[in-house]
């Protein structure tokens, strides 16, 4: 089968310098992409249309979206506008490394049924350093060991996503003609990424894991996933998600994942440590609210009025 070349999609919500540094990655692919499009949905989207049409030549297309629709709406749109099969949405803070477009071509070639393949990612800082990430050293914990292709298909693979999601989302590389129309929910703002992945394996479809490094994933403070943390939306949001997924898949007959959801191990986990964090920060009174929530995470399905 041959390989089916990919478009970059950039998601644009501000952050001109990073997007830079992110155009410059996708285009200096080793194998260059089908096409490069920013959908920009920014307040100010003259500076990016600028740096767009300076890029025009190279293949660039700046795309102004609404604005106010928010990121899942943003993210939906990336996807309407690619013309090919294979589509990533590069987060406009992050970098390509220079084999991502040829690994991930071989990678989706060789999965032509998946919903989309992914791969792994390197942490970087703002300056574009190394840097290290707890959180994300422990996700490499939760990876299935292993040196084949990581496949992720039915209850045994709604639950090793439910565990702990060590997918990293903009990684991943979507096959829009098994997608068809699902697409992200708009409503969500920090999980919409894992409920369309659970969604797709709830509706019978895989997801399927490459073992190699071709992202470099930014963490840095004014990232949406960092605020929205420290905000809690995001423990709110993924525990809602839990808590349906849990009724879905009881409904169905898996147990064993439907277990793992209500337990929602990860989610304790991820609120201690940020709680460690405050500590060592010196910001205890950031702590009271993470434990209400934590109080929250400790009840049983029983005591919410849940089945067991």
């Amino acid at each position: 089968m041959s390989e089916e070349r990919i478009t970059i999609a950039i998601p644009y919500h501000g952050g001109r310098a990073y997007l830079e540094r992110a155009l410059d990655s996708a285009l200096t692919q080793s194998v260059p992409p089908a096409a490069i499009v920013v959908s920009d949905d920014s307040d100010d989207a003259d500076e990016s249309a600028r740096l767009a049409a300076r890029l025009s030549d190279a293949g660039v297309r700046h795309v102004r979206a609404d604005p106010g629709h928010g990121m899942g709406a943003n993210w939906n749109r990336c996807l309407d506008l690619a013309q090919t099969e294979l589509v990533t949405l590069l987060h406009a803070d992050d970098e390509l490394l220079p084999d991502y477009c040829m690994q991930m071509q071989a990678a989706a070639a060789a999965a032509p049924r998946a919903a989309a393949v992914f791969c792994g990612a390197t942490i970087i800082g703002a300056n574009g350093a190394p840097r290290f990430s707890f959180a994300d050293y422990v996700k490499k914990w939760l990876t299935p060991p292993g040196e084949g292709p990581i496949l992720l298909a039915g209850e045994s693979g709604l639950r090793l996503l439910l565990r702990g999601n060590f997918v990293m989302c903009p990684t991943l590389c979507w096959r829009r003609s098994v997608l068809a129309q699902r697409r992200f929910a708009p409503g969500l703002r920090q999980v919409q990424d894992l409920e369309l992945m659970c969604r797709l394996l709830l509706e019978g479809e895989s997801l399927v894991g490459a073992r190699f490094v071709a992202y470099a994933y930014r963490r840095h403070e004014t990232s949406a996933t960092a605020l929205q943390s420290e905000s809690l939306l995001r423990f709110e949001e993924e525990r809602a998600l839990y808590e349906a997924v849990a009724k879905t898949a009881r409904a169905r007959g898996w147990l064993a994942a439907a277990k793992t959801a209500e337990a929602r191990r990860i989610i304790r986990l991820h609120l201690l440590f940020r709680m460690g964090l405050d500590l060592v920060k010196l910001h205890p009174g950031r702590i009271p609210a993470k434990l209400r929530l934590l109080s929250k995470e400790r009840e049983t399905p029983q005591r919410r009025g849940g089945k067991s």
